[in-house]
């Protein structure tokens, strides 16, 4: 009984520590790949934040339009069917705009929970597949409380932290934030990624499972920090948000996941929790 619970605990904690963002620091200086990564510069990137951008406002403007449709026509259904209509729509659009739609489902690696999956489509080599949403906080502010049994807090190369946990605190404090950056009618970021039906579908990539020896990474992490003329109208699919106020002068910090080759249809992503490109 004792080994099993042992071999059970083992288990997770393989999985889990790649999460947990101590051991990630005591053990970054180990990892020959993220070294690479982090003596790179900025043109370096596996896909220049040029096509990132390119990619996310492709996008959104096909969500956007879409959701000013269903307004448009918002009164000819019950709450139920219209609420099943913008699901439906959101993967609609992103098949329509990005060419492959992505889902959470059972993750085919023992003890791992939750994973993400191509569904439909095929997702082409250096596509911008999924965004870590997140409250983005500095190295210097304070994540003591909302990181305790949290396995989804995200490091950058530079200290920043990104605490993707759609529940508990974390939920609580993203959504406060988001509601205190509002300006005026516009929505500065997307708070529906704490819903099991998130408006932008690709506000999923928390829930990327880290790769095994069997199964080898087909996506990685990189940085991409949202340009200043990104529109107004669409940073209400943005699903990241600052702690602190005083950091609105600097670009909002956003973590995508980007296909390292094609991936079918079927294919759960995977990624190595390492692979950070700066």
């Amino acid at each position: 009984m004792f080994r099993a619970a042992l071999n059970r605990f083992q288990s997770k904690w393989k999985s889990y520590r790649h999460r947990f963002v101590p051991w990630i620091a005591l053990n970054l200086s180990k990892n020959e790949k993220t070294l690479r990564k982090v003596k790179g510069r900025s043109q370096d990137k596996l896909v220049p934040d040029e096509d990132v951008s390119k990619s996310l406002l492709r996008l959104f403007w096909v969500l956007h339009r879409g959701n000013n449709a269903q307004a448009a026509s918002a009164l000819v259904f019950s709450d139920h069917e219209e609420f099943k209509t913008e699901t439906m729509c959101a993967h609609d659009a992103m098949l329509q705009s990005l060419g492959f739609c992505i889902k959470r489902k059972q993750s085919t690696l023992p003890f791992a929970g939750t994973g993400v999956f191509v569904t439909r489509g095929v997702v082409p080599k250096g596509a911008t597949v999924a965004m870590y949403p997140g409250t983005v906080y500095q190295a210097y502010e304070p994540i003591l409380l909302q990181s305790i049994r949290n396995p989804f807090v995200f490091r950058c190369i530079d200290g920043v932290l990104v605490d993707g946990n759609d529940k508990g605190i974390s939920k609580m404090v993203f959504r406060s934030c988001s509601g205190r950056d509002r300006l005026g009618p516009f929505l500065i970021s997307d708070t529906s990624w704490l819903t099991a039906n998130p408006s932008n579908p690709l506000a999923v990539g928390q829930y990327v499972n880290n790769c095994s020896n069997d199964k080898s990474a087909n996506v990685c992490y990189q940085e991409y920090d949202v340009p200043n003329s990104f529109p107004l109208e669409l940073r209400q699919y943005l699903p990241n948000v600052n702690y602190s106020q005083d950091t609105h002068q600097r670009p909002l910090r956003c973590v995508v996941l980007v296909s390292l080759r094609e991936i079918a249809a079927g294919e759960e992503l995977l990624s190595n929790y390492y692979t950070i490109i700066h």
